[in-house]
C-alpha cells in the first residue's frame, strides 16, 4: 500500500539574491528647489506635482536643505500674522537646514525602522556631496510589495 502525502509539491528555496538596498528603490528623478526660489513657487510645484516637499540644492546639486508643506504653511501663517501677504520670501528662509540623510547601501528594512524612529517622510541620499536620490515611506512600501514572493534576507 502506497502512502500519499497531503502536503503537495514544495517550491525549492531560491538562492537568488534579492536587492534590498535603498539605492535599488530610491527615486532618482526628483523635483528639487533652489534656496533663492520664492516660497510661492514652491507651493505651486507642491500642488502641481502632488508632492509634500522636496530637497533644496545649490547650483552644484549639493543638498542644502529640505522644504515641506509644513514649512510653506508656516510662511503663509506668518505672512498673514504680520500682514505681509505680498512680501516675497525665499526658500532659504523657511527650509530645514539640518537635513538627515541615509546611505544608499542601507538595507530597506533598516531604512523602514529609521522612518519609524525618526518620524520622517523622506530621506535624501547623497554621494560625494551630491544629491543622487531620495527614499520615501511610499518607496519602502513599494519595495516590500515587489519582494512579497521572495525570502527576505538582510
Amino acid at each position: 500500500m502506497a502512502i500519499k502525502s497531503f502536503q503537495g509539491p514544495r517550491k525549492k528555496p531560491q538562492n537568488e539574491e534579492v536587492p534590498l538596498r535603498v539605492r535599488d528603490y530610491m527615486t532618482k528623478k526628483l523635483i528639487t528647489f533652489s534656496p533663492d526660489q520664492s516660497v510661492e513657487e514652491v507651493i505651486e510645484d507642491l500642488i502641481r506635482y502632488k508632492i509634500s516637499g522636496g530637497p533644496v540644492v545649490n547650483e552644484k546639486n549639493e543638498l542644502v536643505g529640505i522644504i515641506s508643506e509644513g514649512d510653506c504653511i508656516r510662511h503663509v501663517s506668518e505672512s498673514r500674522y504680520h500682514n505681509l501677504p505680498g512680501e516675497i520670501r525665499k526658500v532659504e528662509q523657511h527650509m530645514a537646514k539640518d537635513v538627515e540623510t541615509i546611505d544608499g547601501d542601507m538595507n530597506i528594512f533598516d531604512a523602514a525602522n529609521k522612518f519609524l524612529n525618526d518620524r520622517r517622510r523622506r530621506f535624501p541620499i547623497v554621494e560625494d556631496g551630491v544629491l543622487v536620490g531620495q527614499i520615501s515611506q511610499k518607496d519602502i512600501l513599494k519595495a516590500t510589495l515587489s519582494l512579497k514572493s521572495q525570502n527576505w534576507k538582510k
